[in-house]
């Protein structure tokens, strides 16, 4: 028989789009629990919550409330295992890829942030009608819903910009990415200066790689680099719906000196400026 507390979970909001962490937690849980050789029903009743609480849970689509962890720690052997996973749990967020989520959390707090692109405008540079380009060509292609909650999300993001203005950020983006008329010539306008808009800050600095250079440091790919609060250096690499963060010390280095390599290859920040508007007079 449950208590009131049942009723408490089965009014908890289905997690719109659950996180690795609550999946994780979940997989961690129906192991234990099979481990013990109890059923859904059983565990549920030694939790004192509804074995449909318990699969949700299971499946990552619950975050467990406190009672929920101290009660299944209990009745599977209190071994400490599921206390300590729950202190790091958190919610997926809506429009960012599951893959990338851990990166973007790290980018909130990070004391520099360096960005190398070449297959679009960075994110945090995007424009909103860019944005909705990019996110127009999605393949499948999304519902509106799912397509204003990237936007959202994208927009969101780019607040750190503006909002952290002793924070260095640093940016190289290949030049064929502005020239690429990606939604149009109006888009493109309205992409233009908005970027201009966005570096114009001392903290912030744009790079053009020049179509016509020939000398390239980072053709391996894309990739980003941040710094934290303890001053570690780690780097993040995005490919086909995938996205790999990297904290091996030899790897980040040799990622590091790629891209301060490609810093003096590329135009210099005042060329570099002069190019997208240019570009942007010619639209």
């Amino acid at each position: 028989m449950t208590d009131s507390s049942d009723m408490t979970a089965c009014d908890w909001e289905r997690e719109p789009d659950p996180s690795d962490s609550l999946r994780t937690f979940g997989a961690v849980v129906q192991a234990l629990r099979e481990h013990a050789g109890l059923s859904r029903v059983d565990f549920g009743a030694r939790v004192r919550f509804s074995k449909h609480t318990v699969e949700s849970v299971e499946l990552g689509r619950r975050m467990p409330d406190e009672s929920f962890v101290e009660r299944a720690e209990e009745a599977l052997g209190n071994t400490g295992a599921l206390r300590k996973a729950a202190g790091h749990l958190t919610r997926g967020e809506a429009g960012l890829a599951a893959w990338f989520r851990r990166w973007a959390r790290l980018e909130k707090v990070a004391v520099s942030l360096c960005t190398y692109e070449c297959r679009l405008v960075p994110g945090l540079l995007q424009s909103e009608g860019y944005a909705r380009a990019v996110f127009d060509n999605s393949i499948p292609p999304l519902s509106d819903e799912q397509l204003e909650a990237q936007v959202v999300a994208r927009m969101e993001r780019q607040k750190m910009l503006r909002e952290r203005p002793n924070v260095p950020f640093s940016f190289i983006v290949e030049e064929h990415l502005f020239r690429r008329r990606l939604g149009g010539r109006e888009v493109t306008r309205g992409l233009l200066d908005h970027v201009l808009e966005l570096t114009a800050p001392r903290n912030v600095t744009l790079q053009v790689m020049p179509l016509d250079a020939e000398f390239h440091a980072c053709l391996d790919g894309p990739v980003q680099l941040l710094e934290t609060p303890e001053r570690r250096r780690l780097a993040y690499s995005e490919g086909q719906q995938n996205g790999r963060l990297i904290s091996d010390a030899k790897e980040v280095s040799l990622l590091y000196q790629c891209y301060d390599t490609l810093r003096s290859q590329a135009l210099n920040p005042k060329d570099s400026r002069g190019l997208l508007e240019r570009l942007r007079g010619e639209l």
